[in-house]
């Protein structure tokens, strides 16, 4: 593999495999109201939200954590201004204390703020504008998490960053992303330079589930399905999964490393590959080299769709989990393919309604779906191309999905939205 080629696909894992507190659209809502404080120099009189649909369906129904339970966008803006720190970016308002709560509450109580759509296209845009006498701020990020494009304080410039309202533009690295070169870069990879990135995402990650099966949160899916069918290890990759995301959407306050800019995509990608690892009894090594595919898979399906469709992303982890499974079996490039295609045929299609409890029943539909697809090509099975909506070829079908969740769901998109702020 080429130098250039190598040194991308690491830092492609450095930029996206990152700690996050909570579900990170309202985190970003609190990034951007705290970067546009401190560009502020203080508390604002009146704050003004701008936010594209997308953001506002995925702050409806989640618990913000840190805020003791409370939900919603004027939470998530509130407290990002009350004691966000924007230097810890994705963990913004990590470190709340009691004070900081009884802080909030009383703000949340006078607190002026209006919240308007974002006139835009792109499904991932909002933006925070302060006023504090005759001082203004206003911090605007577009695409991703913490993609500031624009900083301005009293009408001066201080930061703009060129982008598109209108399409979803992938970082040039992406773009040399393939199954083919993952699979050889995760066979090549040394593992010292990808070992603390990994390692970390498996304590995070494997921390929050545990937690989500020992305590009461959401709707307890991760629970549920071990008291309904068992202790296999195919059951119970599904079941941490879950868990995990029944305690991240329920306001667990345990970080998570996330994919893609989503603590849920981070936890579909990582739990299940680490359960058949433990099981299967390989070797620190192979969990690192597995991760390596479950990971870069991911990115590669997410990165032609966008942030934030109508198209759940946890169907593109759940492949991506399957892909890393099928390499702690010994599957090469071949039936990692095979594995994503079958994947990708299954549950291509599964909508995304926003962050809620159901995310975790949606996660565990999509891990099934992954480890389907690897055992039917276990099996000698496959879908073939001109099926439906599969190709002939991976990196075909993979375009092909993109396309659809990209463009066309995004009628859908409108509708899911219309009818989330209809039952508001």
């Amino acid at each position: 593999m080429e130098q250039y080629i190598y040194d991308s696909f690491l830092d492609i894992l450095r930029e996206e495999l990152v700690p996050a507190m909570g579900c990170t659209e309202p985190i970003a809502v609190a990034y951007a109201a705290a970067l546009a404080r401190d560009t502020l120099g203080r508390m604002p009189d009146r704050t003004d939200l701008i936010v594209s649909g997308n953001i506002v369906k995925n702050v409806k129904s989640v618990v913000v954590p840190n805020t003791g339970g409370r939900k919603g966008l004027r939470t998530a803006v509130a407290a990002g201004l009350c004691f966000g720190k924007a230097e810890k970016e994705l963990e913004v308002i990590a470190d709340a204390t009691e004070e900081n709560l009884k802080e909030l509450d009383a703000y949340l109580e006078t607190a002026d703020i209006t919240m308007e759509e974002a006139d835009s296209e792109n499904p991932f845009d909002l933006a925070v504008r302060l006023y504090a006498g005759e001082d203004t701020s206003y911090v605007h990020i577009v695409a991703h998490h913490t993609n500031v494009v624009r900083i301005e304080k009293n009408g001066q410039v201080l930061l703009d960053k060129p982008f598109s309202n209108e399409t979803i533009q992938a970082p040039e690295n992406r773009k040399l992303l393939s199954v083919e070169r993952i699979v050889e870069f995760a066979n090549i990879v040394k593992i010292d330079d990808v070992r603390n990135i990994l390692q970390r995402q498996i304590d995070y990650n494997m921390a929050i589930a545990k937690e989500g099966l020992q305590g009461d949160y959401g709707a307890n899916i991760g629970n549920i399905l071990l008291l309904s069918y068992g202790n296999s290890v195919h059951n119970r990759a599904k079941a941490w999964a879950a868990a995990g995301s029944d305690a991240r959407m329920d306001g667990c306050e345990l970080p998570v490393v996330i994919n893609s800019g989503s603590g849920n995509q981070g936890i579909t990608t990582s739990i299940p590959v680490i359960i058949y690892a433990h099981d299967c009894g390989v070797s620190d090594e192979q969990l690192f080299r597995a991760l390596v595919i479950s990971n870069l898979v991911t990115i590669h399906l997410k990165t032609g769709i966008g942030s934030l469709s109508a198209y759940c992303g946890a169907t593109s982890a759940g492949a991506g989990a399957g892909a890393g499974i099928c390499y702690l079996y010994g599957g090469g490039y071949d039936q990692i393919a095979h594995t994503i295609v079958n994947a990708l045929a299954i549950n291509s299609g599964m909508i995304c309604d926003g962050a809620k409890a159901s995310c975790a029943a949606k996660i565990a539909s999509a891990v099934e779906s992954g480890l389907l697809g690897m055992r039917m090509y276990m099996h000698d099975s496959q879908f073939q191309g001109g099926d439906g909506i599969v190709l002939q070829g991976v990196e075909n079908t993979i375009r092909a999905v993109s396309s659809i969740a990209r463009d066309g769901m995004r009628g859908t998109d409108k509708e899911v939205i219309k009818l989330m702020m209809s039952t508001s």
